[in-house]
This record gives structure tokens, C-alpha cells and sequence, in this order.
């Protein structure tokens, strides 16, 4: 029997570099995978964005969104003000059954607000969540939660560990997946109040709780699922993209005349991989809303924006959102 082919949603208003890259990233992916792509945004503003490009025979259309959302607004206020803005519209597309994920490189506030006022929030789920791999030296290390949640309790990590367990058993195919708290010191009693709180429900819950780790153990993969606030978990991407960014051009100066110019930017290109995880992914799922929904990175050009659509789709061929319903359910 033929499966019909994915249809992804895309924000083609959201991100630094909209809509040109994200028309030509849908583009890509269109070309790559079996898929159909729905852009959604300003007509006139996608098509002339396509007039660049043979489409001809491709599976991607258009729906008009004539508001979008940009950094700096209120994403609450913006949303109120803005009901056909295009992560709203796209977002609907999903909730109607018109679309079966979305991908936005907008706003994170803006697309996490109007991904649990439209589609909701699983049940059990407080505050979804977005987390991936922080660095490449840990492949089999997610972190929870990467910057949705600045400002959290106790509760909310319990939320963050359980999501985060799921994802390691579904996506990394670990059985019984580790699971530790981010803190100053590796000792019970150890971390702010936040993370003293949290540590009894976690020692508590059915979870292969470790205790804590401190930052000095992310890359060396001491757990398979390290748990933080959003405030720690973004401030932890930043550094690690310009340590990265800074090592890189370190090595250059070092090598250059040493190595091949060919050899040294094979090097700078496998760091830059390796510290820029999020980028290289083109961002993160969003965890705990009743539908597949990625938030990309800001900055993501044409081909992040393809390999983000390809994400989706390889999650609504899984039928990850079943899935983690079904062990979100066993686990409470």
C-alpha cells in the first residue's frame, strides 16, 4: 500500500533570513524526501521567492498568512495582535488535519505560545520543553530544557527528566536511559534551591536517576539525559558555540603553514559540528504539545531549514507523537 507522502507546514516568515532561505531550504527538502511542503506567509513575498527556482512538478504550496512576528515582541501581546500571523496559521494547519508537522525558525516564544494555545498540551505535561544533543562529543547525551523555560520549579524538571527519557529510549535506542541533574557540585545537597528541591523527586521517581552532574560532565557523556532550567540550558548552548568558534579560529592561526589549507578547514569545519550541534540540526523539537512542532535556530540557512523538515518528517513516519503519549502515560 502507498503511504501518503509527510505535510510539513513551514513558517516561511520566520527567522533572519526569511523567506529567502527558507523558501529555497523547502525547496531542498521537497527535492530530497517524499514530502509535500506548505509555505505559509506572505504570497507575493513566497512567490517571488520561488519565481527563483524550477518547482515545476514539486509537491509545495502556498497558504497566506499577512502578519508575521519578529524578535523583540512580546510573543503573548503579539499573538493577540496578530491571529493571521504565519506560525499561527501554519500552526493551524496542523490542528485542521490539513498538515501533519510544522517548522518555524521564528520567534521561540511565539511559536512555543502558539503551539500549546492551539494544538495543547499532552496530558500529565505542565510546560513543554525543547532539548537536543549539546555537543557532538556526547552523542548519547540530550540535554532538557534548552531555553523555552527560563524560569522553573521543581516540578517542571520532573517534566523535562521524564520527556527527556522517552526521546533517549525512542531516538537513541537506549533501554534505560541515565538521568541527571545539572549542578555545581556532584554531591547530594549540592546546587541552588531550584536544584536541592528537585533532587528528593527525582530520587524518588521510577527514573534511573544518577544524581547530579556538573557542567565539566556534558561532554564527557556522564548521562544520557541532563536536566536544567532553560536559562542554563541556553546560556550552555552559547558558550559552547563560541568556545567552539573561538577554538576554530585558534587552530587556524596555529596551523596555518603547518597543514594544508585543505586539511585545516576539514578540522574547523568537524569542530564546528561538534560545538554546534543546534545549528548543524537546524534546532529542536518541541516536546509535550499534542503535535509535532519544530523550533529552528534563528540563523538557519537554506540547508538547515531542509534537514529541519526532514526531522519532522522522520518523526510523523515513526509516529513519535504516539509514541512518547503512550510511554508519558506508562511513566506517570
Amino acid at each position: 500500500m502507498n503511504r501518503k507522502p509527510v505535510r510539513v507546514a513551514v513558517d516561511a516568515m520566520g527567522g533572519d533570513y526569511a523567506p529567502q532561505e527558507i523558501v529555497k531550504g523547502a525547496i531542498q527538502a521537497v527535492e530530497r524526501d517524499e514530502i509535500e511542503v506548505i509555505l505559509v506567509g506572505s504570497e507575493d513575498a513566497i512567490h517571488r521567492e520561488l519565481e527563483q527556482h524550477d518547482v515545476s512538478g514539486l509537491a509545495v504550496r502556498v497558504v497566506n498568512a499577512t502578519e508575521s512576528i519578529r524578535d523583540g515582541e512580546s510573543p503573548v501581546a503579539a499573538l493577540r495582535q496578530k491571529p493571521d500571523a504565519s506560525v499561527l496559521v501554519a500552526i493551524r494547519l496542523v490542528k485542521e488535519g490539513q498538515a501533519d508537522a510544522v517548522v518555524s525558525m521564528g520567534h521561540t516564544g511565539a511559536v512555543m505560545v502558539s503551539a500549546i494555545e492551539i494544538l495543547g498540551k499532552l496530558e500529565g505535561i505542565k510546560r513543554p520543553t525543547a532539548g537536543t544533543f549539546l555537543c557532538g562529543f556526547a552523542p548519547n547525551t540530550l540535554v532538557f530544557d534548552l531555553g523555552p523555560n527560563a524560569d522553573c520549579k521543581p516540578r517542571d524538571l520532573m517534566n523535562f527528566a521524564t520527556i527527556g527519557s522517552v526521546v533517549a529510549r525512542k531516538m537513541l535506542h537506549i533501554n534505560n536511559p541515565t538521568i541527571a541533574l545539572l549542578s555545581n557540585g556532584s554531591e547530594e545537597g549540592k546546587g541552588n534551591k531550584l536544584v536541592r528541591e528537585a533532587y528528593p523527586l527525582f530520587k524518588q521517581s521510577s527514573l534511573n536517576f544518577i544524581g547530579n552532574v556538573e557542567g565539566n560532565d556534558i561532554p564527557l557523556g556522564k548521562a544520557n539525559v541532563i536536566v536544567c532550567d532553560g536559562f542554563s540550558g541556553n546560556v550552555m548552548i552559547k558558550f559552547c558555540e563560541g568556545l567552539g568558534n573561538s577554538i576554530v579560529e585558534w587552530l587556524r592561526i596555529r596551523l596555518d603553514k603547518r597543514l594544508p589549507q585543505k586539511e585545516i578547514d576539514a578540522i574547523g569545519n568537524d569542530l564546528f559540528a561538534l560545538t554546534h550541534t543546534v545549528d548543524v540540526s537546524g534546532g529542536a523539537m518541541i516536546y509535550g504539545v499534542n503535535g509535532v512542532v519544530w523550533i529552528g535556530h534563528g540563523r538557519s540557512k537554506a540547508p538547515e531549514v531542509a534537514d529541519s523538515i526532514h526531522q519532522v518528517k522522520l518523526a510523523v513516519e515513526a509516529n513519535f507523537l504516539g509514541e512518547l503519549k503512550s510511554e508519558l502515560g506508562k511513566l506517570q
